[in-house]
């Protein structure tokens, strides 16, 4: 899965537990109601934020987790995380200085001949 959109936050890594760090990144869709995205890196992926800044668009490839915890009651309760295994400035859907695809001129097709009702036609229907 990928989430498109703006950089809006790029927290520092945290060093969880002495064999785990993780470090997060919120990206801001641009659609009709934005949405602003929190997906963590982990481990040595934390590093591919460094070439990052606020407000640079990306393209962030994600997977989806799921936990389930039993607390000391006895409850079962559920967690999701989104968590980011490659990120990529995004690219504009035209660049610059790019060219608009020639138009066909119209005098390459022959226009349809007039249709008349009151002609008719062979067919059953």
């Amino acid at each position: 899965m990928e989430v498109l959109g703006r950089i809006k936050v790029i927290n520092q890594p945290q060093q969880v537990s002495q064999s785990f760090k993780k470090r997060e990144l919120v990206v801001t869709t641009d659609e009709q109601y934005p949405q602003h995205i929190m997906i963590e890196f982990t481990q040595d992926r934390c590093d591919l934020l460094n070439a990052f800044q606020v407000g640079e668009p990306v393209k962030v490839s994600i997977n989806l987790r799921g936990r389930e915890w039993v607390n000391p009651q006895g409850e079962t309760k559920y967690f999701n995380s989104i968590q980011g295994w490659r990120i990529e400035k995004a690219v504009a859907e035209q660049p610059a200085g790019m060219a608009t695809p020639p138009s066909m001129p119209s005098e390459q097709f022959e226009s349809a001949p007039k249709f008349n009702e009151e002609e008719h036609d062979d067919l059953p229907f």
